[in-house]
Order: structure tokens, then C-alpha cells, then sequence
């Protein structure tokens, strides 16, 4: 499965800023997860099992618990591949700080102006 592919399901992404906060186990994510997204369990497995098979999380076993955690190797690369449009936002951004401030400045101006 294409890393955007993986990113692009909002469970798979939840799950990923879960792990990126730490290592955490199946059912601690399971619970998480159910209850913001109203999934069943098997849902959850399904979802751990893509990232597990894409590259994008670790699991190992810790007695009877496995424990999960995000492998940073595919998101660098999704990274690096960003790279090449960054400078497209960034122009905007800049743009948009810039009208921001031009805003607020026209209405210190005009609040000044207020009798």
C-alpha cells in the first residue's frame, strides 16, 4: 500500500499521533479508537495491522500484550517527498501573515480614529 494511501484513512492517522506520543498497547489504542470513531475491535486490528505491514508502526510482545510504536522511516520519506511543494504553502502563508497584520493594523488605525 502507497504511504499516502495509509495516511489518507483518518483512523490509520489518529492511531499514528497515538504512537508518535508514545509506545502504547493494542488495547489502550483499541479503546481510543473505538470510542472517538465508533469502530469495532477487528476494525482496530485491521487498521494496526495496515501500518504494521506498511512500515509505519513496530509491534513487539511484552507477555500477554503487544505494544505499539510509529516507525519514523516511512513518514521521513513522505516528508522528503513534501519537500519539493513546501515552497507552494509557504508563499501563501507568508502571503496570508502579511494580509493578517495589513488587517490588523487597518483596524488599530481606525479604532485611533474612533472619537
Amino acid at each position: 500500500m502507497h504511504a499516502f494511501d495509509v495516511l489518507g484513512d483518518p483512523v490509520r492517522r489518529r492511531i499514528l499521533e497515538l504512537l508518535a506520543e508514545g509506545e502504547r498497547s493494542a488495547g489502550e489504542i483499541g479503546s481510543i479508537v473505538q470510542e472517538e470513531f465508533g469502530i469495532s475491535q477487528p476494525g482496530v486490528s485491521q487498521h494496526l495491522r495496515v501500518l504494521r505491514e506498511s512500515g509505519f508502526a513496530t509491534v513487539r510482545a511484552e507477555g500477554t500484550r503487544r505494544l505499539y510504536a510509529v516507525d519514523p522511516a516511512p513518514l521521513r520519506e513522505v516528508d522528503t517527498w513534501l519537500d519539493h511543494f513546501r515552497r507552494f504553502w509557504n508563499q501563501r502563508l507568508d502571503a496570508l501573515g502579511t494580509e493578517l497584520a495589513r488587517g490588523k493594523r487597518e483596524r488599530r488605525l481606525q479604532d485611533d480614529a474612533r472619537p
